[in-house]
This record gives C-alpha cells, structure tokens and sequence, in this order.
C-alpha cells in the first residue's frame, strides 16, 4: 500500500493538533519540522502520535555523536522515523540508524532536496548517498517529486528501499511520483486550502488508486 503522509509545517501547537485531528483519518503518517518542534516543544512530537505514527524530520546532519543523541531525543519522544541528511557520511548515517534500530524505528535518508537548490549540489551524490544508505540497511529515502525522472533513477538504485516523496502540491510535484515511490508528503497545499478536508480526501483517492 502507498502511503499518505501530511507534513505538518505550521509553528503553532494549537492549529497543528487542530488540523490533526481533522485530517489524521485520511492520512497514514504526520511529519513535523523543525517550526513546529522549535515553538512548541520536542513533547509536541508525542501528543501528535496519539492520532496518528510521526516522522521528525530534524534533517540529522552532524558529527556521529551529536546525530545519534538528535535522533535519540526523537525517539524517546515518541517518534517513529527519523529523517537524515546523507550527505553528512556514513560514519553519522550509521550512528543514526543504531538509534532508530534501538528502538525499533526507522531511518529515511534524503537524497536531495525538492526545491531547485537540490540541484546545485545534492544532484551530483544522491545516486552515491542511495548506496551507502542502502549498504547501511537504512529503512527508506526521500527524494523529489518534483523530478520525476531523476526520482525514476533514485528508484533503479535503491531497489526495494522505500521512498517517500515531498514536494507534491505547493512546489509543484507531481502525482506522477507515486509511479516511483511508496508515498507522497503533502503538506500546505491540504491545510492552506479553502476546504483542508476536501483536498485530503481527494489525495487519499489518488494514493489509493495507485496502490491498486
């Protein structure tokens, strides 16, 4: 089954537990950022994952030691996933998964970002960043929607690796990536609607029909 997975990238506590509790039937996973973390508290991880599995998408990119121990901090709030940069090494992608392997979470590694900066400089390693994820054992990765045919050659490399796609909506992604990956994160385009809960549903349809 694909999944649905709403990002959460408000900075209020109040309106992100309102719009999950309105939508969080009709999606699979939250993900929070750090606005949200930062203005309301680590602990808003765990009231979150009441309603539905979250993923901190802290985008861990540091020295092994402070990797390990951001990750940690995650987990012992309740989080289910972290998310990772693979571009800070092996050494801190390692670290990293021990953590998320401790307490039976997961670990999705970024390849590249979605936005058009991704291209500057992420482009030319994510291919090698794919490997050394996949070589590690980590659980998944995240990889644009915005490109679909490099999403296309992320997808040959990693094989049976999950990929979740950001980008679909506000930054134009396509629907498309669903072909590619194993869910879509989907965010302002849902709680900047004029009717949250008619674009959600919409979506739900979508992600349901590829998984047919």
């Amino acid at each position: 089954m694909k999944e649905f997975i709403l990002a959460l990238d408000v900075e209020e506590r109040r309106i992100a537990l309102k719009i999950a509790e309105e939508l969080g039937d009709l999606v699979d996973r939250f993900k929070v950022n750090y606005p949200l973390i930062l203005s309301s508290g680590i602990g808003i991880i765990s009231e979150l994952s009441e309603i539905k599995p979250v993923i901190a998408d802290l985008k861990i990119a540091d020295v092994p030691h402070i990797s390990a121990r951001i990750a940690e901090i995650a987990f012992r709030n309740d989080a289910k996933a972290v998310i990772a940069h693979g571009f800070a090494g092996s050494d801190s992608l390692k670290a990293v998964f021990n953590v998320a392997k401790r307490f039976g979470g997961e670990l999705y590694v970024v390849t590249e970002l979605s936005s058009p900066g991704g291209e500057e400089f992420m482009n030319k390693f994510s291919l090698e960043i794919v490997k050394k994820a996949k070589e590690i054992g980590c659980q998944g990765l995240i990889a644009p929607a915005t490109r679909i045919e490099r999403l296309k050659e992320i997808k040959e490399v990693a094989g049976e690796m999950k990929i979740l796609c950001p980008g679909v909506g506000a930054q134009g992604g396509s629907l498309e990536a669903l072909r590619f990956a194993d869910g879509i994160i989907v965010g302002r385009s849902i709680y900047e609607a004029e009717n949250p809960r008619k674009e959600a549903k919409k979506l739900r349809e979508y992600v349901q029909a590829y998984s047919v």
